[in-house]
């Protein structure tokens, strides 16, 4: 497998109380601009999101905003961290353009919206539309409780073994890194199993 020369990367636009994941979104930005891999954000720079864009840009990367018309505000814009900035029409075409733009999907901690993001991008794998690598960086346990519940789905039949071990679990940026060179794994079709 080719190295992905670009990484999607969905996470909080609110600022979490733990500096924790702060300071993991910014090692993250900075991790990929050292890497030479282009940061597809969602185009914001409030919330790791806008930390990790702006350790990204920064350090000298690339990063690929793109943000819903609903937000193209001067408040949201403020000290514009990236290199080129994609303006779409709906959340649901942000999502599709950042599909489109990378070759592999970093999950951080967030809240309801990370999540919309994590389970669509999910869904496409499960069904075929993707093979690329979703990585979930699980920073203190973050996703523990998301994992363990889908790995009840999969004990109950809901979701196939193959779909939950798909997912790749890091617990730091540099493992995150080192994943990001894994081969991506096809899943079986979902229509004729």
């Amino acid at each position: 497998m080719t190295k992905p020369s670009s990484a999607a990367v969905f996470c909080a636009s609110s600022v979490p109380s733990d500096e924790a994941f702060i300071e993991s979104a910014r090692q993250l930005g900075t991790l990929l601009a050292h890497s030479g891999i282009t940061m597809v954000y969602g185009g914001g720079t409030r919330g790791l999101m806008g930390q990790a864009a702006a350790a990204c840009h920064k350090a000298g990367g690339r990063v690929t905003g793109v943000l819903p018309e609903v937000f193209d505000r001067p408040e949201v814009r403020k000290g514009e961290l990236f290199t080129e900035l994609h303006i779409v029409g709906s959340m649901h075409e942000r999502k599709a353009k950042m599909y489109e733009l990378a070759d592999a999907f970093i999950i951080l901690p967030g809240g309801i919206g990370t999540l919309d993001e994590f389970f669509e991008i999910y869904t496409w794998k499960q069904i075929g539309f993707h093979t690329k690598n979703i990585i979930l960086l699980n920073i203190k346990d973050f996703f523990t409780p998301l994992l363990d519940w889908l790995d009840g789905l999969a004990e109950k039949g809901f979701l196939s073994r193959e779909v939950r071990e798909s997912l790749i679990v890091c617990s730091s940026c540099t493992q995150v890194l080192a994943a990001l060179d894994q081969e991506e794994r096809k899943l079986p079709d979902k229509v004729s199993e």
